[in-house]
């Protein structure tokens, strides 16, 4: 049975994957990680796409991992891309949804904006609520609070450039949701052009938050 590693995506955790992984145990031998600072798992250090690869290359290792599909969700995506880049022949293939490539500065001010943990609280309550789930026991407002600064330091210095992106060799398969506000077909459809082996597809009628996606609709790119 062909193994698949799924990747979480920023303020999240592995638990937000869970419903995902049910949905293809009969398929996969499914791994779930979660990446420091989110989730129970805790974190000394700043939030950052090279830690979390860290924590990535140590997961395949302890798991036995070769050459594994992976499919990263959002920032689970960025991080698959930036591991294999790192350290090519790693995955058989990468699989994203909804990840943002175009890191600026006015990007992660934007981006930042919408990061205040008291205002969600107040004005969306049942988000938070959902945050508070996906952190638990933690505290989701500190891991709002560090992905911000994450976002600014991405701004500031994109962890992956064109450079990196032609190291990545394996078949990349890039999607977006049609409906998606956070990434555009535009700016996903620059990376596919620095990429070799890459398809790139958009999931009519799909939002951003994986949580209301039909499993069905990405299954069938998971091969």
């Amino acid at each position: 049975m062909q193994s698949i590693v799924l990747l979480h995506g920023a303020l999240g955790s592995d638990r937000q994957l869970e419903p995902l992984k049910n949905h293809l145990a009969k398929k996969f031998d499914v791994h779930l990680l979660c990446f420091e600072g989110h989730g129970v798992r805790n974190s000394d250090r700043p939030l950052a796409i090279q830690y979390f690869s860290e924590n990535l290359s140590s997961f395949l290792d302890e798991n036995n991992l070769k050459n594994p599909l992976v499919f990263g969700y959002s920032m689970g995506g960025y991080v698959a891309l930036y591991n294999e880049a790192q350290s090519p022949g790693t995955f058989s293939k990468i699989v994203t949804l909804g990840t943002k490539f175009n890191w600026t500065p006015d990007v992660a001010a934007r981006e930042v904006r919408m990061l205040n943990p008291e205002i969600i609280e107040e004005k969306v309550p049942k988000f938070a609520a959902h945050l508070s789930r996906m952190h638990a026991p933690n505290d989701w407002k500190e891991n709002m609070r560090n992905t911000a600064m994450m976002m600014e330091a991405m701004g500031e210095k994109p962890p992956l450039n064109e450079v990196d992106l032609s190291s990545v060799n394996c078949p990349v398969h890039l999607l977006v949701g049609e409906k998606d506000t956070m990434v555009s077909e535009a700016e996903t459809l620059v990376i596919k052009e620095q990429l070799s082996d890459v398809q790139f597809d958009t999931l009519e009628g799909v939002e951003h938050p994986i949580e209301k996606l039909e499993l069905g609709k990405l299954e069938i790119y998971l091969r």
